[in-house]
């Protein structure tokens, strides 16, 4: 029996639900990297990346290609990096509506 469309977008979610993955997806947005790089920029153990790199090609969302000892990961489609800008800006509207409230608060607190 086939998985509904709806479970098949929430594993799909999971996937993207951990920090170190959407770093990683956000650092290939600007293109391929090698393990080294990336290492560089996220700070976390190398293991860690290395688990997180496998969830990552395992779900297919990015490649690796090897060339020597130089593993060099890369986005597999450039629907990810659309992905990533919509997440952005849900966000930034999500923030901005809270920073409304927040001052609507603050100033509901205020001694009259």
């Amino acid at each position: 029996m086939p998985v509904p469309l709806y479970e098949a977008k929430a594993e799909f979610f999971r996937m993207l639900g951990h920090p170190v993955r959407i770093r990683v997806l956000e650092l290939l947005q600007d293109g391929p990297k090698p393990v080294r790089d990336l290492l560089a920029a996220i700070e976390v153990e190398p293991s860690n990346l290395s688990q997180q790199l496998a969830v990552l090609r395992r779900s297919g969302i990015v490649t690796a290609t090897r060339t020597g000892s130089t593993v060099v990961y890369a986005l597999a489609g450039g629907d990810v990096a659309e992905l990533l800008a919509a997440a952005r800006r849900i966000l930034a509207v999500l923030l901005t509506d809270r920073q409304d409230l927040l001052a609507e608060l603050r100033a509901a607190e205020t001694p009259r």
